[in-house]
């Protein structure tokens, strides 16, 4: 069994910064790509970015320059370094991972957190 825990979601005024965490854990023996997404109010859910085990990351261009994705592959945890907080950036905020090698030679694939919310005041 594999779960996915977020945190650092809140409230914060527009301007603001907010760092999310997204720590896996289970009989993992090693995770592929790790990623932020969100679902605002009324929309869909969407892809903020994401980083492979290597470290090459993609973001959404409504988050460039402002979103930083890290993992610390020890901890097989994700993070996303969220700054110049926008009231558009308000919403759940879940993490993703495509594909968990287990220690017992298994495959998991699209595991999902149960999301953390983030509020943008402005």
């Amino acid at each position: 069994q594999v779960q996915l825990v977020e945190s650092g979601g809140g409230l914060v005024q527009a301007g603001g910064s907010l760092r999310l965490s997204c720590a896996a854990s289970g009989s993992i023996f090693s995770i592929n790509t790790m990623g932020w997404y969100r679902q605002g109010p009324g929309k869909q859910r969407e892809l903020v970015a994401d980083i492979t085990s290597r470290g090459s990351t993609n973001y959404a261009d409504s988050v460039k320059g402002r979103f930083t994705i890290s993992r610390d592959n020890a901890k097989n945890t994700v993070y996303l370094q969220m700054n110049s907080l926008k009231p558009e950036d308000t919403g759940v905020y879940y993490c993703k991972v495509d594909r968990i090698e287990t220690v017992y030679g298994t495959t998991v694939y699209g595991s999902w957190g149960q999301g953390t919310q983030v509020t943008v005041s402005s």
